[in-house]
């Protein structure tokens, strides 16, 4: 059976400029939460060598060090804090960035679910008040300016509050990225407001919302992707404003379209997803055993410039 053809055979390219930004400032101290396996060591061993992070590893120390030998990685000089299982771990991990002992908080061989529930626990201190939000900074092979979504991650139906906060947090990302004025599409299917779509209504509520409160950003929405991608059809469309066809940011209203976008713009296009939990003390890194060692390292360089900001 054939692949599909829509399908790209390119590959995802760490951003040139993210890391050398990263690779300019201090490097941070990632937690890794059960840092003994695989593909958490070869990312830290990577971002290690690239001058962008000092790894504190969590979890059984024998395993560690088998699996940074098998790297060939002397990691005598660097922290290991011994803790068992999933929950051990990421309680550990967590309590480690909470009390200051580590700048950014990393998901090693466990479940996500218990690596995020060590992470809200009011016993962990990494609570802002803030909502956890993830953001995806999404970068075309071919270079060009970076694409953010939230949420395609973390929160499945995020309430009105959880996408006011996630509009600031990419709004301030942006902003420290060096995008003085970031422009900002808030996702419907449709650019109209429309009582049998909610998430036309909602989105007109929240760009209402952001005119009184979000005044260094261009707040715009409802809008379709082809209105929020694409100036020829949003100049077919007669869409004014600086927003549509030229966004830097999609406002999701539910995990199922944040995730199909990302998705789809990473296995349709190649891009590189670098991913980050914003809202709590520190950046979290959510790595998946499906993502690509560029897209990990492009998500350790983004949370190394969050933690600097």
């Amino acid at each position: 059976m054939s692949a599909s053809p829509f399908l790209t055979t390119r590959e995802a390219i760490c951003p040139p400029d993210l890391l050398a930004r990263a690779q300019e400032i201090a490097s941070p101290r990632v937690a890794i939460a059960a840092a003994g396996s695989a593909l958490p060591m070869e990312a830290a061993f990577e971002a290690t060598q690239a001058g962008i992070m000092e790894p504190v590893f969590v979890g059984d120390p024998g395993r560690i060090k088998a699996e940074a030998d098998t790297l060939n990685w002397d990691i005598s000089g660097f922290q290991v804090i011994e803790a068992e299982g999933e929950e051990g771990c990421a309680t550990a991990a967590a309590l480690a960035c909470g009390e200051g002992r580590a700048d950014v908080l990393m998901k090693g061989h466990l479940h996500s679910d218990t690596f995020m529930r060590a992470a809200v626990s009011r016993t962990a201190g990494l609570r802002t008040g803030a909502r956890f939000v993830h953001i995806f900074h999404m970068t075309h092979p071919d270079g060009g300016k970076p694409l953010l979504i939230s949420d395609a991650a973390v929160n499945v139906a995020p309430n009105m509050e959880t996408r006011q906060d996630a509009l600031r947090n990419m709004v301030h990302l942006l902003k420290t990225l060096g995008n003085a004025r970031p422009k900002v599409a808030v996702l419907s299917a449709t650019e109209s407001v429309i009582d049998s779509v909610p998430s036309s209504v909602e989105a007109d509520q929240i760009v209402a919302w952001a005119s009184a409160e979000v005044k260094d950003a261009d707040v715009a929405g409802p809008l379709a992707m082809d209105g929020i991608i694409s100036p020829q059809a949003a100049s077919i469309k007669k869409m004014k404003g600086p927003v549509p066809g030229y966004a830097d940011a999609i406002l999701v209203p539910d995990i199922v379209s944040g995730n199909a976008i990302f998705k789809s713009l990473v296995y349709l296009s190649g891009a590189c997803a670098a991913g980050v939990v914003m809202g709590a003390k520190v950046p979290i890194l959510l790595t998946s055993r499906a993502d690509p060692a560029q897209a990990r390292l492009a998500s350790v360089a983004l949370a190394s410039i969050i933690a600097n900001g």
